[in-house]
């Protein structure tokens, strides 16, 4: 068995882990008790009020890009580097808060393009629908 870090617990306990590899260490520490232990300690620790640089960077998700950046990572309006940078964080980071915000702005895209096209085929048909007088 490989050893899992204390970034991966701390990961864990705040949901930030990709969905398999958080399956797998659950897996893991209901069958392994020293893990269970470490896991009890680390949250120990953050409740007390011991924090660390990557604890704050982690909860208050400074690597994740803005709902702004990922509309325009939608819309393909950004440079390349900000564009590699945010599939990177979402596809190998496996972010899935930015996952999940990316998925609800494709939706409210896709329902916003639906409305448009539906207004702009009811203005071109306007002319031509006859009015009963």
């Amino acid at each position: 068995m490989h050893t899992i870090s204390d970034a991966t617990l701390l990961a864990y306990i705040e949901e930030s882990l990709p969905l398999e590899q958080m399956t797998n260490l659950e897996v893991m520490l209901r069958q392994n008790g020293d893990l269970q232990s470490r896991l009890r300690e680390l949250i120990a620790k953050r409740e007390s009020g011991v924090h660390s640089i990557g604890d704050i960077w982690r909860r208050h998700r400074i690597s994740c890009p803005t709902r702004e950046e990922l509309g325009s990572y939608l819309l393909g309006a950004m440079t390349d580097e900000k564009r590699d940078y945010i599939k990177f964080h979402i596809e190998e980071i496996g972010c899935r808060y930015c996952q999940s915000n990316l998925s609800d702005l494709s939706d409210s895209h896709h329902k916003e393009a639906v409305s448009a096209r539906r207004k702009k085929y009811f203005q071109s048909s306007v002319g031509r629908l006859k009015t009963e007088g």
